[in-house]
């Protein structure tokens, strides 16, 4: 059962970031059952409550009130107007310092209580540490892939030379973007082996290659050396890939290729459905990471079907964390579906094309770039 985190806000902070972080720390313990409030106050809120609650007329900066029923964890209170002052002092962003409120006041909840005496302030810290180091390495705003396949759909269709999505991928870099994704297919019926060449040359954040586990896919992974390749299924009479790779039905040949690319220096992601079973046999291949096909959720036909594929992603991703691997998702994504997943903390990385270019039509490339970044960052 998921964990639910409220979060109540008046301060300009980034409620989303909040809230997944605050997810985590609860999975983190094992707490996934439980509900947790958080309320974001300034200065006067939180010396108002401390005036009320403990005789104390000053504002501190963090509040941890342990709840009395069972399913609660309890409340934590944090003045975001501290946490800017403690910021600038420390030389940090507010939305950091203030998740680390967040995990001081969460471990209080835990029982641990610094004012007892030296040795209780040392495991506390020991404890706060911990919970930081693991938080900030799961990233947690995760990052945004852009796939620039799509440009080069444009160019192939009048199959001249423009417009050039090696181009197209400086400028997403330039608008914030965290990497580049193309996919090479068989047919090259967009991506050319000329532009993922050039990409390799250009590309300043990273490069992850789409293809199939074909032997001319492998051989040209090899040469090419992208960041990661994400091993995907692939059919000619396709569209756009229809679902995700049947690791269970192929897994040595998967697992095959994935050593392969390993002993090239190269990680790998395998696209699948979220499925228990298929995650299951893409750990066995020795794949770093996943990525979620979110095509089910992005085209559900109704609110309660949505809902479910949701449901099954957020646990699905969950599963993939908790056996050791890192949780990518793409496939559908837009301006609507793709907030909701953003707040899911297991999903450290987003790949998102079509809606992306077919709004740079209207608004350019930087805008589009920028408004799926503001939901994907929170």
């Amino acid at each position: 059962m998921p964990a639910t985190v409220l979060v109540k806000s008046q301060s300009p902070v980034s409620i989303p970031r909040i809230k997944r972080s605050a997810d985590w720390l609860l999975r983190s313990q094992l707490l996934s059952h439980e509900e947790l409030t958080v309320v974001l106050t300034d200065n006067a809120g939180i010396k108002e409550i401390n005036e009320r609650w403990f005789k104390r007329p000053w504002a501190t900066n963090v509040i941890s009130f342990p709840a009395q029923e069972p399913g609660i964890f309890g409340d934590i209170v944090i003045s975001v107007e501290r946490a800017r002052e403690e910021a600038q002092e420390g030389l940090t962003t507010v939305q950091n310092r203030t998740i680390e409120l967040l995990i001081h006041g969460f471990v209080h909840l835990l029982g641990y209580d610094h004012e007892i005496g030296p040795n209780e302030e040392k495991r506390m810290a020991k404890k706060e540490f911990e919970l930081k180091r693991n938080l900030f390495r799961r990233s947690v705003m995760a990052d945004l892939c852009i796939n620039v396949d799509h440009v080069a759909t444009i160019r192939q269709a009048r199959g001249g030379v423009e417009p050039d999505p090696v181009v197209a991928a400086g400028m997403v870099e330039l608008a914030g973007a965290d990497g580049i994704v193309v996919h090479l297919r068989e047919d090259r019926r967009h991506i050319q082996d000329r532009d993922v060449r050039l990409l390799r040359q250009i590309v300043q954040t990273r490069l992850t290659l789409e293809m199939a586990a074909t032997e001319e896919m492998l051989g040209i992974a090899e040469d090419i050396k992208p960041d990661i390749v994400t091993l995907v299924p692939e059919k000619r009479q396709e569209i756009t890939t229809e679902g995700g790779l049947d690791v269970l039905g192929l897994e040595k040949s998967i697992t095959d290729a994935v050593k392969r690319l390993h002993d090239a220096g190269i990680p790998v992601s395998i696209f699948i459905d979220p499925e228990r079973d298929q995650i299951e046999a893409a750990r066995r291949t020795g794949a770093e990471c996943i990525e979620i096909h979110t095509g089910r959720y992005a085209d559900a036909e109704s609110e309660e079907a949505q809902e479910k594929e949701f449901d099954t992603i957020v646990e699905m991703a969950g599963f993939a964390a908790d056996i050791g691997l890192r949780v990518h998702a793409g496939h559908g994504l837009n301006y609507q579906n793709t907030g909701r997943l953003a707040a899911v903390s297991e999903i450290v990385e987003f790949s998102i094309g079509h809606s992306v270019i077919s709004r740079s039509v209207f608004v350019g490339i930087e805008r589009a770039v920028k408004d799926m970044l503001a939901l994907v960052k929170g």
